[in-house]
Parts: C-alpha cells; structure tokens; sequence
C-alpha cells in the first residue's frame, strides 16, 4: 500500500508536473477535434466521453445533512488519447468553475448529463492535463426521465448506490467502467456524524464542531462502484486474518435486523479468504461492507465496502449476498466490463459464487442448485429464456436470467472442460485482467485457450439462444434432482419482480 505520506508528496509533484506542460507540444500540431460525448457503449452510447483518460479523481467535499447541500471541488488527472479542443464530464449539479491546467475553462450543458468544457487551448494528445471543477447543490432534487433517483436523502444524511448510474449526481466523471481511476475522498460533515466510502479510512479529524473523513482507494474503480454512506452509523473497525483493515457500517434504526445483519456481514473476512481459495488472491487492499435502511431492494459490489439494504436481513441471516457481493470484487470491481452488454460477466460469475458456497458448506453442490433452477423453469416461460443473459437490452440488464442462466453458463463449462481446466480458467480470468476490464469474446477464448476445446457452440446456446437448452447445465444424479433451487432463490426472485413483475 502506497503510505499517506508519499501519496501527499506524489499527488503533489504530478500537479506540479501536470500544471507546467507546455501547452505548445509537438502533438499540438496534429489533428484537432472536440471528445465524444460518449465512450462508445452500444447500450448507453451516452454514457462515459471520448478523448480522454482519467487517472485519478480527488475529490473535497463538504455535505450539510438535512438540507442534502453538497458542496464540492473535483480535481482529475487525465491524459488526453486525441488532441482536444473541448471534452466532455458527465454531471448534473450546478458548476460555478472550471479550470484546465490552472487556467479558466468555459463550460456548457449540454443533453441530459454532459457538461461540455472548452480549455482555452487545446489539449495536446498522449500528454497528461488536470481538470478541476467546482460545484454545488442538492442532489436529491434533480432527476432524470426513465432513470431511479440513485442518491438518497436521509433524515441524517445521505445514500449515493446506483448501477449504472450514480457518479453525476455528487461528483464530475467520465462515467463508464472501461475508463477507470484511483480516488482520494475527503468529505466534511458536522461532528458526530460518519462517512463511509471506498478503500482505506486514511485519517479522521474533528475541529469547530465539523469532522473531515479522508478515504482513499489506490486501486483502479470504476465510477459506478464509488459510495458515499452518510449518518448516524454504528461503525465497527478491525483486521483480517492477512491484516488488512476492516470497516463495517450499520445503520442505527435497523432493529431486529441488525443482529442477523451483524451475523452475515460480519462474517466478511471469513468469505473473502474462502472466496481467495477459488478465485486467487483479494485484489484490494481493504475490506468490509454496510447495511442500510433504506428498502432500495438491492446490494452493491461498491468497491471493498459493499452496501446491503436491510431487507435481505428481515428474517434472518443471509451470507449467500455477503458472498455474491464479495464475489463482485474479483468479477465486477477488479476485472470491469467493457461494455454494459456484456453484464453476466459480473452478475453470473456472483451467482456461480453462491453456489459454490452452498457446495462448500453442504447444503447442495453448484450442479445440484444450476440443475434445480433449470427444472423450476419451465420452457414456455413467457421472458426468462427469450431474455438471454449474453445480450440482454438495456431494459433488462438486470433481468433475472442475467443472474441465474448467466450460473449455468459457468456450470455449463464446468461439466464441459471438468473442474481443473474450469477452475483454471476462473482463476487466470481473475489475475490476467486484474484491475483492468474485459468481454465474453475474451473470456471465451481464455476458455477454449486453457481447455483446449472449441467452446462457441457451448456459449451460444447457455448465453445467446432466446430459447432453453435441450439438456441442463451437468450431468446429475437422480438425488440431485431432488435438492430444489439455491436458498437465495426466493430472495432474487423478489427482487426481480420488484423490477419487472414475475420473472
């Protein structure tokens, strides 16, 4: 881990450096044009820019609960991929100023989210700039049309948890996994209450009745994954058995829940080094997670600190979700998507987790859980198999099917190349892509690399056929026929219907 001091003098110096290049670089001379207002995704073609890399995101926040007053100063280091005349943040609160290399920008809004900036000279290509934008607000009064409002006014405090959105409403981003960056988070709130967000906890400090909480994540994130929890919050802090810091978060008013909540969540350590076991090494430096009450329905892989709504906690324990989202750390946090399409990646490989867990523990092996689902499913099913995990629209990215068939996807390799080459397989997707991002085509060839077999045939039915398999996903028992579905069944069965009716 990179120590908060060096971090200083470093971040320090490549300001330094960045504010002193020459804005007559050679590369000046070529092509001139302004940055795509979006980074190229077939599903959100909107979504993140073009013309620019981020590095780095710094942010210094100032948060007045009640009034939901977000007052902040965004500093990104970036490095321009063409010569630039204007690029594009995407960002919804209200901007008072921006600079570019220490000089005065002009700025625009433009479409829904896009603040459009202009430097006053343009950006040479292959050389690094700093944007610093200063801005403020009140989140929870903007929204969007179509999209659910992501930040979330708390009687003391706030919530930001969106996917795949939730970075415009509290800080300027290029917002899109492919462009993924470190982050320094300084919020400042009045004593008493917390902030919990991503990576290490690098310092605490109260003065005038205001305290200033100081996180840092030096591992690459995408924009979506990054969290802010503030509030009245019952926070735990301690070590792993590898000792790295662990911080867990509870909401005050969350009840009877709170004991099954504390059951699962802090169990964290424990899941991670199982997790580690069958994925390889923990990518991160830091770990946790924090459970709110807020019934937004869902969890979040937000990255090392996951954020789990108390409902998953209502009747008892449950550590599958601790598991799914602890699995997102390797699928979904370390190695990102490329494109949104492509969101099995994630969301399969975490469902694969959990039933690696309930195969670990006894109460039913992956095969046992993938051919159970497959049986409850019948084939006229009206959306599950018609919507196929590989492409799934950007209406459904979260679909069921995304979830479960994206399972048996996995447990259809697994029956397919046996368990050495499937495990290979996972483990090498993991480290080979670690901090960095990925596709299906790309994952399949790793498959058919290490197997040694030719898999098209194999992922075009489980990920693209808007139809159900002939066969299930492995070749059982008849005892297996008689486990029935994963116990997190019903709990993802509710959640999908909340967001489209009976799956």
């Amino acid at each position: 881990m990179f120590p908060r001091s060096l971090r200083r003098a470093a971040t320090a110096a490549a300001l330094s450096l960045l504010l002193a290049v020459p804005l007559s670089a050679p590369a000046a001379a070529m092509s001139r044009a302004p940055g795509a207002p979006g980074i190229g995704d077939v599903y959100f073609p909107d979504y993140g820019n073009g013309g620019y890399d981020v590095k780095h995101y710094n942010l210094k926040l100032d948060y007045q609960p009640g009034a939901d007053r977000l007052d902040g100063k965004a500093t990104l280091l970036a490095t321009a991929t063409q010569s630039l005349t204007r690029f594009n943040l995407d960002f919804l609160l209200d901007v008072r100023e921006v600079k570019v290399n220490g000089g005065l920008a002009a700025f625009a809004r433009t479409g829904a989210h896009e603040l459009e900036i202009t430097p006053a000279r343009p950006l040479p290509r292959f050389l690094p700039f700093v944007v610093e934008v200063t801005y403020g607000g009140v989140p929870s009064s903007i929204e969007v049309p179509g999209i659910v409002r992501p930040w979330i006014k708390r009687a003391d405090g706030a919530l930001a948890l969106g996917e795949p959105e939730i970075a415009w409403w509290w800080y300027p981003s290029n917002d899109h996994p492919a462009d993924k960056a470190t982050f320094d988070v300084s919020v400042t709130v009045p004593e008493g209450k917390q902030v919990i967000s991503n990576g290490v906890l690098a310092s605490q400090r109260t003065s005038r009745g205001k305290t200033t909480f100081h996180w840092l994540m030096d591992k690459p994130m995408a924009t979506y994954l990054a969290t802010l929890y503030i509030g009245d919050i019952e926070v735990h802090k301690g070590r792993s058995s590898t000792g790295l810091p662990v911080i867990t978060a509870y909401d005050r008013t969350l009840g009877p829940r709170l004991e099954f909540a504390k059951a699962s969540v802090e169990r964290t350590p424990e899941i991670i080094d199982w997790e580690a076991s069958v994925f390889g090494r923990y990518p991160f430096s830091s770990m946790g997670g924090s459970v709110v009450n807020e019934n937004v329905g869902f969890a979040l892989e937000t990255q090392t600190q996951p954020v789990y709504d108390s409902i998953f906690f209502e009747t008892g324990p449950d550590v599958a979700v601790v598991v799914h989202e602890n699995a997102h750390q390797w699928f979904g946090d370390s190695v990102a998507l490329k494109q949104w399409r492509d969101i099995w990646l994630n969301e399969g490989f975490a469902t694969y987790a959990e039933w690696l867990w309930s195969e670990k523990e006894g109460t039913g092996t992956a095969a046992e859980l993938a051919n159970a689902l497959y049986d409850e499913i019948p084939a006229d099913h009206p959306r599950f198999w018609v919507r196929v995990p590989g492409d799934p629209t950007p209406a459904f990215l979260f679909y069921a099917s995304v979830y479960w068939r994206g399972g048996m996807t996995l447990q259809a390799l697994r029956s397919e190349v046996g368990d050495d080459d499937f495990f290979a397989i996972i483990r090498a997707w993991a480290r080979t892509k670690q901090h960095g991002n990925g596709d299906t085509n790309e994952f399949i060839a790793l498959s058919e690399k290490i197997s040694g077999r030719q898999l098209d045939a194999l992922f075009q039915t489980w990920l693209y056929e808007p139809v159900k398999p002939a066969g299930p996903p492995a070749t059982v028992t008849a005892r297996v026929r008689e486990a029935g579905p994963p116990a997190s069944y019903e709990r993802h069965k509710k959640f999908h219907e909340l967001l489209h009716g009976p799956a």
